[in-house]
């Protein structure tokens, strides 16, 4: 990966790694379109990963044509019949016998037409859910008991932990598991460094070691204040604006305080200290009372300075949690659009296409795992925003096809041109706005 970042300057990183995201997250869709209308017995005649000018085809047994067009941000599928490749308007099936038209859109039954245009966003749905299963499978989850995984670098001399150390007690206090740990080190904040009981192969013995609650940077948010000014995981806060920084909880009131000024942090790492200023910027977080509130935040998480030893996990553990992150995904993105729509929280929660694809280099930038992770949840958006009931989305051919349920007959080509114009107005308006907060948003 570092190989390719030298290769790359940042924006051509930025563009390769959305083009790539963005094309994975079209082909899931629209070949959810075309297997279930495939099977639904609705023939595709081109399926199209981007738009514009076709850079290579090739047409398979069935009659359809694959291709990769020049514009590579969208695509679509074409099924026979259709007047475009919006499939909301039919063309000119006058000379089709009934057997042709019943492999048209319009000419499909009712069910097999909505299976078909649901299945974009299902199959959107079902790749969120299995890269975050693929995640937690490989990852796997910390063990009960307090254990060191691997040790981070740390400005700290003399024999220390070791990985596979399983932590006993802190300063002959018991941590069975990683609760108490937690609960114990929290009241042990006035030590820096702290004596650590462990349990090493067959030995029992005491050693020394850092608080682990210290400045240690876990991760590093992405489209942050940190990452632009290069902060990285591991990296330890020694000072924050000429205030020295013994636990990574002194930072937020540090930050705070500024006020959007920069802050100068005095980082150390791998044995090196070195200076950097860079300005909070203000985000919407959630406030833990099922509200949010704005703070002025570097894009910091805090980390320890050993990594959890971890276990295995198996399928069904990660199914659940892949299935609990996803309502969560569900929940917010409600709430926050809610309290948006309100004024409750600002605008500038929303992104454009450029704030996508910085998302997109951002996350390639902190490894195949974080660029899987973002994956996951840009999956989940654009299926969740194809859902919504808008003319030219998923979401308005359902209700269209609602329409027919309940009366019989299908909309009006004139009310289809209408309604078409005015959603494809609308989903404009919104990519603009989307794109006018990347621009006038900091």
């Amino acid at each position: 990966m570092e190989a390719i970042v030298a290769a790359l300057g940042g924006t051509a990183w930025t563009v390769v790694f959305f083009v790539i995201a963005l094309s994975v997250i079209v082909f899931v869709h629209e070949y959810g379109h075309y297997i279930v209308g495939r099977w639904s017995g609705i023939h595709s005649e081109v399926f199209s990963v981007g738009f514009g000018p076709v850079l290579f085809s090739r047409t398979d047994k069935r009659g359809t044509r694959w291709q990769f067009a020049a514009i590579p941000f969208g695509g679509y599928v074409k099924f026979l019949g259709d007047a475009d490749a919006s499939s909301v308007r039919q063309g000119d099936v006058s000379g089709m016998t009934g057997e042709e038209r019943r492999h048209t859109m319009a000419g499909a039954p009712l069910w097999a037409r909505s299976a078909t245009v649901a299945a974009g966003p299902v199959f959107n749905f079902i790749l969120t859910f299995f890269l975050l299963v693929g995640l937690a499978l490989a990852l796997g989850a910390p063990r009960e008991e307090p254990a060191v995984g691997s040790l981070r670098a740390f400005p700290f001399e003399g024999p220390t932990l070791q990985p596979g150390d399983v932590i006993l007690s802190v300063e002959g206090q018991a941590t069975a598991d990683w609760e108490a740990f937690r609960t114990v080190t929290e009241g042990l904040k006035g030590q820096g460094i702290l004596a650590y009981t462990v349990r090493r192969g067959d030995q029992e013995l005491t050693v020394n070691g850092p608080h682990p609650l210290a400045a240690v940077v876990g991760e590093v948010q992405i489209r942050s204040a940190a990452m632009d000014a290069g902060i990285q995981e591991g990296d330890i806060i020694l000072k924050a604006g000429g205030q020295d920084v013994r636990f990574f909880d002194q930072l937020p009131e540090i930050v705070g305080a500024s006020k959007g000024q920069p802050v100068t942090l005095t980082v150390w790492r791998a044995g090196e200290s070195f200076e950097v200023s860079l300005a909070p910027r203000i985000r919407t977080v959630d406030d833990g009372n099922g509200g949010f509130t704005e703070r002025y935040l570097l894009g910091l998480y805090s980390g320890m300075f050993f990594e959890p030893a971890v276990r295995s996990i198996g399928p069904w553990e990660a199914a659940t949690g892949a299935a609990s992150s996803m309502w969560l995904m569900t929940t917010t993105t409600f709430s926050g659009l809610s309290h948006m729509i309100q004024g409750a929280i600002s605008s500038c929660n929303l992104s454009g296409a450029i704030g996508m694809a910085e998302t997109a280099g951002d996350a390639a930038r902190n490894g195949l795992e974080s660029f899987i992770g973002m994956l996951a949840i840009l999956s989940f958006g654009v299926g969740l925003l194809n859902l919504f009931p808008i003319p030219v989305l998923d979401g308005g051919h359902l209700v269209f096809h609602a329409y027919e349920a309940v009366t019989g007959k299908s909309p009006s080509d004139r009310a289809l041109r209408i309604l078409t114009t005015v959603g494809l107005s609308l989903v404009l308006t919104i990519m603009l706005f989307g794109l006018s907060r990347d621009l006038l948003c900091v």
